[in-house]
């Protein structure tokens, strides 16, 4: 059965608050826990005023907290900001907290401009690309407690130490993302929200370049789409307006009527014409078509689905109709004692 996942950014409303985005970031991980979805993932980006989602390691244990059959976890850390020894250590301990419910999802994209990344650096350490195979190897060693002799931190441990280890995925849009995963032998988890051109090549390249590891026998495949339902075609399309125009506005997410009152360049339509079809939008029959069509075309084994709309109603609504029209199984009803 096709696993349906969430990815959070807590995204910031015109006339809220970044406190209210993140009261519900977590009202939304408790109703997707209810309505059966399988993971629920928290982003990071710096230096926006429309997303509160800067920091995941803080947010994913509030989120394990108040739920109880999600995996919770990054989607994701972008590891070229930080040291792999202190990403082992947050996310072991995080591991020890809600054994078996931790995934560390990485990200190799600064997730904000150059600016905030040198900032994120402590004023220019930032590391390049190049070495972010060398962090995840790190990480990876950091996390099983298996670097090698000659590893010049070979004799240090990350703590506190735990019987199980999180999931580890690598997140890309791109093929080198891709061929990385695949040669490392990791789970991959393809932005096809961000880049639908390079989802075909991406995950081609993962499946042939995999190796088995001590992490996975098997090639795990998840895509990240974009979503929203409504009870009518017409509705869910008006509803998407508000984060199409975000995307070229900035700040805060529009309300509906102040993105369709917004001036679209021509090319800014062209990319919205472009984007809407490669999204799932519609109503539940609509959307469901289009999850099941891009699990069966690209194989994934899970699709994790990022919902922005304006009303936080509507958010919710919108993962309820998915689930209900993809038959997810529910929580059974809580027990009165």
């Amino acid at each position: 059965m096709l696993k349906l996942s969430v990815l959070d950014q807590s995204p910031i409303r015109e006339g809220g608050t970044a406190a209210q985005a993140i009261r519900e970031t977590l009202a939304l991980a408790r109703a997707v826990d209810e309505l059966g979805y399988h993971r629920f993932w928290l982003a990071e980006h710096h230096n926006t005023s429309g997303l509160a989602s800067a920091a995941p390691e803080v947010l994913i244990p509030l989120v394990a907290a108040q739920t109880s059959r999600l995996r919770v976890g990054s989607g994701g850390v972008m590891l070229t900001h930080y040291s792999a020894y202190k990403v082992a250590e947050v996310f072991r301990t995080l591991e020890a907290m809600y054994p078996g419910r931790i995934d560390l999802g990485l990200g190799r994209a600064p997730g904000s401009g150059h600016r905030p990344a040198l900032a994120l650096a402590r004023g220019g350490s930032r590391m390049s690309l190049e070495h972010y195979p060398q962090q995840i190897f790190d990480l990876l060693g950091y996390l099983s407690d298996d670097l090698p002799d000659d590893h010049p931190f070979h004799d240090i441990r990350a703590t506190p130490v735990a019987e199980t280890m999180p999931a580890v995925w690598l997140l890309g849009s791109s093929a080198e993302s891709a061929m990385l995963a695949g040669e490392m032998g990791l789970a991959y988890s393809h932005a096809h929200f961000i880049n639908a051109a390079t989802t075909a090549q991406s995950l081609e390249i993962y499946r042939r370049c995999f190796r088995p590891s001590p992490w996975l026998a098997q090639p795990q495949v998840s895509l990240g789409v974009s979503a929203v339902c409504a009870p009518t075609e017409e509705e869910a399309i008006r509803l998407s307006w508000s984060r199409y125009c975000w995307r070229f506005r900035h700040g805060a997410v529009p309300s509906v009527e102040t993105a369709l009152a917004f001036e679209y360049s021509p090319a800014e339509l062209e990319y919205i014409e472009y984007s809407r079809p490669r999204a799932a939008i519609g109503d539940p029959q609509q959307v469901r078509e289009k999850l099941t069509t891009l699990a069966t075309e690209f194989e994934a084994d899970e699709l994790v689905l990022l919902t922005i709309t304006y009303d936080f109603e509507h958010r919710v609504r919108s993962y309820r109709l998915i689930a209900e029209a993809l038959a997810l199984e529910p929580a059974p009803p809580a027990r009165v004692v």
